[in-house]
């Protein structure tokens, strides 16, 4: 769905209806990811849900992710057939205690501290590990690793698309 969102507005076309299932009148947040030749081309996502409904939240997060993720340019219809998409669909986010309750193959983590917060997404190829996954989370937060900060963990599930 992502990926038609995206091509409708290269096109300058009217933008496509969510499916009809059941799946996308659920209300929840989302990432949407866009790569290409498997590096990060835009990401943009929601940690709680901004629309009525899944359908409508991955319509925002896409245009975002394709024309609005300040460390990218806008996506190009010379491009669009290099891309590829991934929504993540994000469970409710839990405090964790203890760094032994994280995974960074099977949970995302929050961090925050004062007003500061980031994120990362489960199961990526870079994170090597939970400190790498935590490290990375504080690096875009602007939270200093050695301040004392808040973690809370979230699953996801994440739907790939096939290439443009």
């Amino acid at each position: 769905m992502a990926k038609q969102v995206i091509r409708a507005a290269l096109d300058y076309e009217t933008l496509p209806d969510p499916p009809g299932e059941e799946f996308y009148r659920l209300r929840a947040a989302c990432f949407v990811s866009i790569k290409k030749d498997g590096e990060l081309r835009g990401c943009i996502g929601t940690l709680e849900p901004a629309e009525q409904d899944l359908g409508q939240e991955i319509i925002r997060n896409a245009q975002s992710a394709a024309f609005g993720d300040p460390r990218f340019p806008a996506v190009t219809s010379e491009e669009f057939y290099h891309l590829f998409f991934s929504v993540d669909v994000l469970g409710s986010p839990e405090a964790v205690a203890a760094k032994d309750e994280l995974d960074c193959k099977n949970y995302g983590v929050i961090v925050s501290h004062e007003y500061r917060r980031g994120v990362l997404l489960p199961d990526l190829e870079e994170v090597e590990d939970v400190d790498h996954q935590l490290g990375i989370a504080c690096q875009k937060a602007g939270i200093v690793p050695s301040e004392e900060y808040a973690v809370q963990r979230f699953t996801v599930t994440r739907l790939h698309e096939n290439r443009s």
